[in-house]
């Protein structure tokens, strides 16, 4: 079927399912999804309150609704000199509250290094502060409050907030109801610190195992595997009242150039495109996302003008909108990235995205100048007001299914009773522990006797290190730590080797092996010495094709305390490996020839 038959169907199946939208595990009221032909003007109260709102908001406050950006600070009203100081120079005002009053932002996004998150009482009162200056202002409008939280290798709201290996993980456990369970809870523990929109799953196939800048943030290389768990995840979080957010648009996972410094360019055909970048977009909108992110990359075959997709009408107007069916939110990635900000000047990026069919912009470089240009744009009539009116109807409509309109404040009082609670806790140890995926096992090595046994954990950080030798204690063996170099210089391998002499067992911890040779070279060193070695990759897990010479080696995908941890038990048997490669991992030598297929994974008994 064509993407645009598909899209026909698609439209078709939301009408006949709108009164089933919990089903879809959506909030009550959010019937068919905010993506869905439902957002249309039926004369229900909720659709009225969208119309007066947007009828009442002057062009100014409409524009303001386009934008999402960061502001420094603990609290909405922070104070503290260096922060006062760090929001002067890029916003122009002193704190959160000033911007979402001065700029009449229609989100805010939080980071670790925006002072966003220093616990999860403190995330709550910055929440409720900066709602109560867009409740108390301006538009009278919530605010969506995002983050990046993804787990895994990108993770912003850290412990206590329950953390999880990530989606290549969840991919290796292959369980749609493990990435339900880690959405919902990620969603409810974001939800309950007021952050009620993640710019999460990611939806991008991950089928090149260069990719710089995807990797372990993928599900898989699998199209149809990546396409049950993102909508399994968008389910998730949308159960929980967060808005899911699936990235990036067109698909991202086939690059070997980061769109953060570069403007990557996807060769695919349209056939390709179909086939391995478009099922997890599809199953997303087939799960009701509340919205869409882009990607700046270049997509020849959907748009041969060489057009960055997050500024090409064809498409996010032709394709996503009109053949795939989408009347959601759509919102760029940074517009502070080089991929956008190669082909343009930081003035017109704003005024194209929105030509394009996009409705939010997320941190433009220069916020003043890009509301400013998008105000101009429509004094010019190169934008109608028109237009910009059919983006906020959707970003009212979002706010409102999503129940931030009728709930934009946390419950104080429950937060910490909510946020890395004990259930939680145990419910993400025991999706974990379905992740770890034995690859090798030369000899039977696995599982590990702990009594007596000393084991050097060596390969990475310091707090790695310790991290995993803490856990390997933590079985009854005994865990000693050595850190070294991303990329082991020849000291660090000698140190390690000397280390070796006085320990039973070496754990080696790798991660992006292909671009730090020196991780290999300590593997073959520390095989040299004769030591049992066990090979552990914390990142992709493609590492093993560096040193393919390692007779045992494990993924746990994430080098985050929960993955650890669960390597750890795996190490000793207390549980069996039950992980599948989520992807197929090539030879180094041979990059069109597998080492190990899509779907490997050895096991034994406890």
């Amino acid at each position: 079927m064509s993407v645009r038959g598909r899209g026909a169907l698609y439209r078709s199946m939301l009408a006949a399912v709108a009164v089933g939208g919990l089903l879809l595990g959506l909030p009550p009221g959010a019937a068919a999804g905010p993506g869905s032909a439902q957002d249309g003007r039926d004369g229900t109260s909720k659709d009225r309150w969208v119309e007066s709102r947007l009828g009442a908001m002057t062009l100014e406050q409409k524009v303001g609704q386009l934008f999402v950006t960061y502001a420094y600070g603990e609290t909405a009203d922070d104070s503290d000199a260096d922060d006062v100081a760090r929001n002067r120079t890029w916003l122009g005002v002193d704190n959160g509250r000033q911007a979402v009053e001065k700029y009449h932002l229609g989100g805010v996004i939080y980071f670790a290094w925006t002072d966003s998150f220093q616990s999860p009482g403190q995330v709550a009162g910055l929440s409720d502060g900066l709602q109560r200056a867009a409740l108390g202002s301006g538009a009278q409008v919530p605010l969506l409050i995002s983050t990046d939280q993804e787990h895994g290798r990108v993770v912003r709201f850290g412990p206590p907030a329950t953390q999880f290996p990530g989606a290549m993980a969840l991919g290796a456990s292959g369980r749609s109801r493990d990435a339900y369970q880690a959405g919902r809870i990620s969603g409810t523990e974001l939800r309950a610190v007021g952050i009620n929109q993640d710019y999460a799953p990611v939806a991008d196939v991950n089928v090149n195992p260069l990719n710089p800048v995807i990797g372990v943030r993928s599900f898989s290389g699998d199209p149809q595997l990546a396409a049950d768990l993102t909508a399994a995840q968008v389910r998730g979080y949308q159960k929980a009242g967060t808005v899911a957010t699936a990235k990036h648009f067109p698909g991202h996972g086939d690059t070997d150039v980061d769109s953060h410094t570069d403007l990557p360019v996807i060769t695919h055909t349209v056939a390709e495109w179909e086939r391995l970048d478009a099922p997890p977009f599809r199953a997303a909108i087939d799960a009701g996302v509340g919205s869409i992110m882009t990607a700046h990359l270049q997509f020849p075959s959907l748009d041969p003008s060489g057009t960055p997709a997050t500024l090409s009408k064809p498409i996010m107007t032709t394709l996503l909108r009109e053949e795939m069916g989408y009347d959601g939110v759509v919102v760029t990635d940074s517009l502070a990235m080089a991929g956008v900000r190669k082909t343009y000047p930081d003035a017109e990026v704003p005024v194209r995205a929105l030509q394009a069919g996009v409705d939010m912009l997320l941190m433009p470089p220069n916020l003043d100048l890009a509301y400013r240009s998008v105000l101009a744009a429509v004094a010019s009539g190169e934008l109608t007001e028109d237009r910009i009116d059919t983006s906020v109807r959707r970003i009212l409509t979002l706010k409102q299914q999503q129940g931030i309109v009728d709930a934009p404040y946390t419950d104080r009082a429950a937060v910490d009773g909510v946020v890395g609670n004990a259930r939680h806790l145990e419910e993400a140890r025991e999706i974990t522990d379905r992740t770890t995926t034995l690859v090798k096992n030369d000899g039977g090595l696995l599982p590990l006797t702990a009594s007596g046994n000393r084991v050097l954990v060596t390969g990475s950080t310091t707090a790695v290190t310790r991290s995993l030798a803490g856990a390997v204690t933590a079985q009854g063996a005994t865990g000693t730590a050595l850190a070294t170099a991303a990329n082991p210089t020849t000291a660090d391998i000698a140190a390690a080797v000397t280390a070796a002499a006085g320990q039973d067992t070496v754990v080696v911890l790798t991660s992006s092996a292909r671009t730090n040779p020196g991780q290999a070279a300590l593997v073959r060193a520390l095989t040299a010495t004769g030591k049992p070695v066990v090979t552990l990759s914390t990142g992709v897990p493609y590492d093993i094709a560096s040193y393919p010479q390692a007779g045992v080696h494990l993924a746990a995908y994430s080098n985050n305390a929960v993955a650890l941890e669960s390597a750890a038990r795996v190490l000793f048997g207390e549980v069996a490996p039950r992980g599948r490669l989520p992807v197929s991992i090539p030879r180094g030598d041979d990059p069109g020839t597998p080492l190990f297929p899509f779907g490997h994974g050895l096991t034994y008994r406890n």
